[in-house]
């Protein structure tokens, strides 16, 4: 029996009021560079509190709205934060629910995955887990009707993962992004360096460099880089800052990336 996965974080990680929410979306949106990628085949973006990611969540929603005329199903791809998890877990449910409405789920898709090695159904993982649900308002805003596929990876999963991504990279309509965040609570200073450095790696399509402290959602992020670079693709930088730039202190910060995966 299909069901719909609740939201989980809506008051705390973002605003629960259904029209507080669409303002914040459409503002970090708009407040966004534009979008200048073409041939957009994948994007990464951080997934924490709006007031301190939502600034660069908006950089990589922008580039998705560029898009809306395309993109039917997007493969949602982020780190198990909450529940401990041996290879890719998948959701059985029919809808994830946002205070903006339901987002639903592609279950043709879904189904293919998991006949993927590593790939299995563990709604235990969903169930309270922020990574993916933080992305749904800018996917509801910059793609109104867009269906997805929540997946959830653990540790050492980059070849599920990577698995799972070529086999839907030349799929019409469909569009892989990464949910993660950068560095966790090291001084300003260290953490610009740090995510400096991890941005140059994913820059450089260079999945060894990217280290698992370094990237909450690090297997996806070098399973992504491998597959485009791969498929002969580069990669760009939409923003790259940290909580220490949008609105917290700067004794401890989390750092935050955009990228897009585009053609050539």
């Amino acid at each position: 029996m299909s069901h719909v996965r609740q939201p989980a974080v809506a008051g705390s990680f973002y605003p629960a009021d259904p029209a507080a929410l669409a303002r914040a979306v459409d503002g970090y949106i708009a407040g966004a560079r534009p979008c200048l990628c073409t041939g957009l085949r994948a994007l990464a973006m951080p997934h924490a509190g709006y007031p301190f990611s939502g600034p660069i969540a908006g950089s990589a929603a922008r580039c998705l709205a560029a898009q809306a005329d395309q993109v039917r199903t997007i493969v949602l791809v982020g780190p198990a934060h909450r529940v401990a998890v041996a290879g890719v877990a998948a959701s059985s449910a029919s809808a994830f629910r946002t205070p903006l409405g339901d987002v639903p789920t592609d279950a043709a898709t879904t189904a293919a995955f998991l006949a993927t090695p590593g790939v299995a159904v563990v709604d235990a993982a969903h169930a309270r887990e922020h990574c993916l649900e933080v992305e749904l308002p800018f996917i509801q805003r910059a793609l109104p009707g867009c269906a997805i596929v929540p997946l959830l990876c653990g540790r050492g999963s980059d070849d599920v993962v990577a698995a799972v991504l070529a086999a839907v990279w030349d799929a019409p309509g469909v569009l892989p992004v990464i949910s993660t965040d950068l560095s966790h609570y090291e001084p300003y200073a260290a953490a610009l360096r740090i995510d400096t450095q991890t941005a140059e790696a994913v820059l450089g399509l260079e999945p060894d460099r990217i280290e698992d402290e370094y990237a909450c959602g690090a297997p996806a992020l070098r399973a992504l880089c491998r597959v485009a670079g791969r498929r002969g693709c580069s990669a760009m930088a939409l923003d790259l800052r940290s909580s220490g730039d949008t609105a917290g202190g700067r004794s401890e910060v989390v750092g935050y990336g955009a990228f897009a995966f585009v053609d050539g």
